[in-house]
């Protein structure tokens, strides 16, 4: 049997009509989706396939609607006979892994990430913070900046490792631009501002670490029955009194998302698969190795391409 790695997409990949083509053919995704627009209390569907796009990228909406329709997604790859030696998310993503390895229902995740969502959106103030994508230099190098740069007013640190010379720095709206300034004047091809609503992953968030720690010890976390590989250590994990820790951590930590692919590599993995919502991390998990096979899963078309790949006697 073929050895796949999940990996399930963060915030930013959400778009209008994700997982509205599993709704219509197949009842299980039908009633997991309705079910989750009464968990959450909110027309999660209707902003999932119609839109409008301003209200589905707000946080506390993207959120559980990624988690939803990678659950979906992995729900009808598991219907398949299809299981992940092992899975990573990318910051939000890890909570799609963790109901992928049987860690976390998808009810109590869909409830924990819409909180997650709130209490980020809460923790600074709205237009005061600011994360941008730095292009073209290495890890040291931004790490150097970013410290050099950062105070206790001014504050700016690494937010993700995406792959090799893509670093995303976060912190406060000035500490960010002085940083993106230093960082071009050191090289960096291009630093992008990105349309977020705050400072994620950055030490910013530790207020709201803070409650959503309480939240988590409220929710039952099991052992993984894979190994899910954390955001903040990029390594595997299954235990559940680690995952609660970690998942408190990833709030204010950086995404070592680079890292856990290349660490996730040494295990003799036949692809990779992006299950969700867009094709961001196919692309990234190619930067660190472009002769990597990767899939991206988020329609019944690119299901049934993996899985003629899958299934083929070798």
């Amino acid at each position: 049997m073929k050895k796949v790695v999940f990996l399930f997409p963060g915030q930013g990949s959400q778009e209008i009509g994700m997982a509205k083509a599993f709704y219509e053919k197949d009842d299980e995704v039908k009633q997991l989706i309705d079910k989750a627009e009464e968990i959450l209390n909110v027309p999660i569907k209707t902003l999932m396939f119609e839109g409008p796009q301003e209200e589905l990228t707000k946080t506390e909406h993207a959120q559980p609607a990624l988690l939803l329709t990678s659950a979906v997604i992995t729900k009808v790859l598991e219907k398949e006979g299809v299981k992940p030696v092992m899975a990573a998310g990318h910051s939000l993503g890890e909570y799609s892994a963790l109901v992928c390895g049987s860690s976390l229902q998808v009810e109590d995740a869909l409830k924990l990430v819409q909180t997650r969502g709130r209490l980020m959106e809460k923790a600074y103030p709205s237009g005061k913070g600011a994360m941008a994508a730095v292009l073209g230099l290495d890890e040291d190098t931004v790490d150097r900046i970013t410290s050099e740069a950062s105070s206790d007013e001014e504050v700016v640190d690494v937010a993700n490792y995406n792959c090799p010379g893509q670093i995303v720095i976060s912190g406060t709206k000035s500490g960010v631009e002085r940083a993106s300034e230093a960082l071009k004047e050191a090289g960096a091809k291009r630093v992008i501002p990105l349309n977020v609503s705050g400072p994620f992953h950055s030490r910013l968030m530790e207020s709201a670490s803070v409650e959503f720690k309480n939240v988590l010890h409220d929710t039952t976390i099991q052992h993984a029955n894979i190994p899910i590989y954390a955001n903040v250590t990029a390594s595997p994990t299954q235990q559940s009194e680690e995952i609660y820790d970690l998942l408190v951590q990833q709030l204010y930590s950086p995404v070592r998302f680079s890292e856990t692919i290349s660490n996730m590599m040494e295990h003799d993995i036949d692809a990779f698969v992006e299950v969700g919502s867009g094709k961001v991390l196919s692309g990234l998990v190619r930067k660190v190795n472009r002769r990597m096979k990767t899939f991206a899963i988020q329609d019944p078309d690119s299901l049934h391409e993996f899985l003629n790949w899958y299934k083929e006697v070798e």
